[in-house]
């Protein structure tokens, strides 16, 4: 586990980002009040978990590959952050819509059917817990292989 000391590290801090990100969503109303900006806004988590993931390959390049890292090393610390990051996504899930923003789904659900978007029993099915839990399990390993494979192109260092 010491071998992976950095990477089991940067991937609790992506998950308390996500839990201070999602704090912030709710401060800004696009839980409630402001929801119909939502979809855009939640997006620009994107560049957080990008700047997390760079900082997070070049504190492993410089700690544990003293300065110097192949693609190939950095690629595979973030895969590893990213199977953290996977592990940890229902615990973030939870927090987020029982402790954070309890009411999350009811508030979704309502806009989802108020605006046409789809039927109560759509919206139903879809703003759940498990459906979220689901999708976030499915789209974490796939956005973090993708920042993965990027990122370690640029902390690369010979």
């Amino acid at each position: 586990m010491k071998k992976f000391a950095i990477e089991i590290k940067w991937a609790i801090l992506f998950a308390v980002v996500q839990l201070v990100w999602m704090f912030g969503e709710r401060l800004a109303g696009l839980h409630d009040e402001n929801i119909s900006k939502h979809a855009i806004a939640t997006n620009f988590f994107a560049f957080v978990a990008i700047a997390v993931y760079v900082v997070a390959l070049l504190d492993k390049r410089k700690n544990d590959f003293d300065g110097k890292m192949t693609w190939i090393q950095g690629f595979i610390s973030g895969l590893i952050i990213t199977l953290g990051v996977t592990i940890l996504t229902p615990l973030t899930q939870y927090l987020t819509v029982e402790v954070i923003t309890p009411h999350y789904f009811e508030n979704m659900i309502r806009y989802a059917v108020e605006n046409g978007l789809q039927t109560q029993e759509e919206a139903e099915g879809y703003f759940n817990l498990r459906s979220y839990m689901i999708q976030s399990v499915l789209t974490a390993p796939i956005m973090g292989l993708a920042t993965s494979a990027i990122i370690a192109i640029f902390t690369r260092k010979k």
